[in-house]
């Protein structure tokens, strides 16, 4: 197993593994984290992993959606849209990044072509995007109506915009039922990514199964990309949550 870096270790020495943080003190720290001296090239990502008290292998325990978060996610997010005629057409004015139909289609599957982050399309273009399921499933970028990239041409500015200013999918992880996400970047306010993060949580909670029997959220862990895990207590977060 790799030694932990020596900066690495000098984060995790201000976390208290033993403690479940408040939903504040949580945040408040991830931003005294992100203020220690780094020597990191990039801007992280803060992250989130809620565990949930379902079983996803059962179809009426999955949890899959999405959500617009208040403050975005801070990152550059490139869209590319699979539709012609009107629907291209608003997909290009609302500011996709990349919209056509067949040509970036043979480009997924002849190049591995994957310079995209969301991907959108209209149900009249989801038998040809078959072709390239096998590359974009496994990536999470194939679209689906479940969590709203697959639109009529009517909704296609209004989906396009949301993607871009962030909103984010998420999917319980089959084995395990917990969701991963990327709530924004340490150089934002606290208490904005504590407004993603409520607005994530909040989301999950109005999507609990009513098959799903005993605790739904199990644990709750914050994190910055390369930092160590905060775990807060999670009846807190729920408070915090329904309050929003």
């Amino acid at each position: 197993m790799p030694k932990p870096s020596k900066r690495y270790r000098a984060l995790s020495s201000q976390v208290d593994a033993a403690v479940r943080y408040s939903t504040d003190e949580a945040f408040n720290l991830i931003a005294a984290l992100a203020a220690s001296e780094s020597k990191l090239k990039f801007v992280e990502s803060v992250d989130v992993a809620i565990r949930l008290g379902v079983d996803p292998r059962k179809a009426d325990q999955m949890v899959r959606g999405a959500c617009e978060l208040p403050h975005s996610t801070g990152r550059t997010v490139r869209v590319l849209v699979f539709a012609e005629g009107e629907a291209a057409q608003l997909a290009e004015a609302a500011g996709a990044d990349y919209v056509g139909a067949d040509e970036f289609i043979k480009r997924i599957q002849s190049e591995n072509w994957l310079e995209f982050d969301k991907v959108v399309a209209t149900r009249s273009m989801m038998p040809k995007i078959g072709r390239v399921a096998r590359i974009l499933g496994p990536r999470g970028l194939m679209p689906n109506p479940k969590v709203g990239t697959v639109v009529e041409a009517d909704k296609m500015s209004e989906t396009v915009g949301a993607l871009k200013r962030g909103k984010l999918s998420f999917r319980a992880e089959k084995n395990s039922g917990i969701i991963h996400a990327a709530i924004g970047n340490v150089d934002m306010e606290a208490d904005k990514l504590k407004d993603n993060f409520c607005a994530l949580l909040s989301t999950l909670i109005r999507m609990k199964p009513n098959t799903a029997k005993g605790i739904y959220l199990r644990s709750i862990t914050l994190s910055s990309t390369m930092g160590p895990g905060i775990r807060l207590d999670t009846q807190d977060a729920h408070r915090v949550a329904e309050r929003r």
